[in-house]
């Protein structure tokens, strides 16, 4: 059985992480995987690589008008029709190559109309056309196009056999044709996980692997990558892990691929495979692929950086040892610019990251302090749009409940509870929760070290205690009963823990002022 989602390994007891602090929570609440942003994830487009892709031609008209003017007729519908439907090769292939303009048109392509006159069904017989390999390139350019649209027009050339054409001419001896193959495949594959499905059911996988080597030009490289994502991505099922799993190797190889498209794709791929169980991850780690995403990490192109994060990310919601993978490579020291982007998405998607790795253990907590994550942390809880906060918030409650006393306290001590508690103005129930539950995590802290007044003056200076006390009328049942049990725990007038010293006789202080010289040794 896949080990839980998040199982953690030489992470603290669950008695003593019942009893200490974050009582009633386990670690598969702490470490979230991609399922509760999986819709916000869909949505952002603009981040993402494309699903499909249409063959626009460049130095091809653009509209009507500049076909009236260029060179040659200009065939109408009808005579495409007529000349598609006809016996004569070269009649087909001049009708062909009008219709694979049509729809090669930049601006309104005439997809339905294509369709709706049911010339679908012959443009893919002329897929087998290996006679005639002018025609199998302008009849899969046509295709291409119409599975670039919209679900029911891919779900056309689906339907009309096509897929197991494709398949075939990924094998062509004509390059041009077996990357308009690929091509169409691609964008067959990105409509969803039935098509996707379908499309590797039919035996794309071999095949398109068989095309990448040494010698393949970049551009055929960058559809072949693309398609290989398509096949990869998506939920609700995912893909068959045991088919797509064979695309490791290769993914290894092309996202060291000079290419920026190639490497931005071949990390979309890697990032959908690790969205998943454990034993994914695993797999996906033991390709050897996470040194490179971590240099990917620190290169300035963002269209390999959002993807390389993703992955990233994705990783370090697996077990200890997983996550150890991604700290050894040198990831963390990356974080403070990833921190800082000027995109908000990356900010967002860095902090998510570092809030499954403080969810670890103390020492993958000290790994995040030692690469001075902490106070980048605190300027994005304090400066960074909600999405971007909400994940700092996490961080925060995530290392509270997994950290040592000391790294509490280092916490506290960059000023950490200003920014926090102002996040409890926020209309968000779940993200006010997931404050709490941190706050509480220190105060308990702070109460095995009898430091509670001095933590509690601080709240109270960031004006934290009057937001608490207000949030005992909020509209949220478990928002207004953690709020209450806040106040009455450690806030009711009989209050009067004071500074005590520890068992080495050395006093503890939340203070910055009053921090030992050096810092707390841990």
């Amino acid at each position: 059985m896949p080990a839980p989602a998040a199982a953690r390994e030489n992470s603290p007891g669950p008695s003593r992480m019942r009893s200490f602090k974050n009582a009633g929570k386990d670690m598969d609440e702490m470490r979230r995987r991609r399922q509760e942003t999986s819709i916000e994830l869909r949505k952002a487009k603009k981040d993402d690589q494309l699903l499909k892709r249409r063959n626009v031609s460049l130095d091809e008209p653009t509209s009507p008008l500049q076909e009236q003017n260029s060179s040659g007729p200009v065939m109408s519908l009808e005579e495409i029709i007529n000349g598609i439907t006809s016996k004569d090769s070269s009649t087909q292939l001049i009708a062909t190559q009008a219709a694979r303009k049509m729809l090669s048109r930049e601006r309104n392509p005439p997809i339905d109309s294509i369709i709706e006159a049911g010339m679908v069904s012959p443009l893919v017989k002329f897929l087998e056309r290996a006679d005639n390999p002018a025609l199998q390139f302008e009849a899969a350019w046509a295709l291409t196009n119409i599975a670039s649209g919209s679900s029911d027009q891919t779900q056309a050339v689906a339907a009309s056999g096509a897929v197991t054409s494709f398949v075939k001419l990924l094998r062509s001896p004509h390059s041009n044709v077996a990357e308009q193959a690929v091509w169409a495949l691609g964008n067959i594959a990105g409509d969803g996980p039935e098509l996707r499905d379908f499309v590797i059911k039919a035996g794309i996988v071999l095949p398109l692997l068989e095309l990448i080597g040494p010698e393949t030009e970049h551009s055929f490289l960058r559809n072949v990558t693309w398609t290989l994502s398509n096949l990869c991505r998506n939920k609700n099922p995912s893909p068959p892990f045991e088919v797509v799993k064979q695309c490791l190797p290769a993914l290894s190889h092309l996202i060291c691929h000079p290419d920026k498209e190639v490497q931005a794709d071949a990390c979309w791929a890697l990032s959908y495979l690790t969205d998943g169980t454990n034993e994914k991850i695993q797999e996906v780690v033991d390709a050897g692929v996470v040194p490179r995403l971590v240099e990917l990490l620190n290169c300035d192109d963002l269209p390999v950086v959002t993807p390389a994060l993703r992955a990233i990310g994705n990783i370090v919601t697996g077990n200890d040892l997983q996550t150890d993978v991604v700290i050894k490579a040198g990831a963390l020291p990356v974080f403070p610019k990833l921190l800082r982007h000027q995109r908000n998405n990356i900010v967002k998607e860095a902090a998510w990251t570092i809030s499954n790795i403080t969810a670890g253990n103390v020492d993958q907590i000290k790994a995040v302090i030692d690469c001075g994550l902490v106070a980048p942390i605190c300027q994005v809880l304090d400066k960074g749009d909600f999405k971007s906060q909400k994940e700092a918030a996490w961080v925060v409650t995530n290392y509270t409940s997994g950290g040592s006393m000391e790294q509490i306290i280092e916490l506290v001590s960059q000023g950490v509870l200003q920014p926090f508690c102002n996040l409890l103005n926020v209309k968000d129930a779940k993200t006010i929760l997931v404050v709490l539950d941190g706050l509480v995590n220190i105060l308990q802290t702070a109460e095995k070290l009898k430091e509670v007044d001095r933590l509690c003056q601080m709240i109270e200076e960031c004006g934290g205690i009057d937001k608490i006390e207000e949030l005992q009328n909020h509209e949220n049942e478990a928002v207004y009963k953690k709020a209450l049990s806040i106040i009455e725990t450690y806030f009711g007038e009989e209050e009067t823990n004071g500074v005590s010293s520890t068992a080495n006789g050395q006093a503890y202080d939340f203070s910055c002022n009053n921090m030992p010289d050096g810092g707390f040794s841990f």
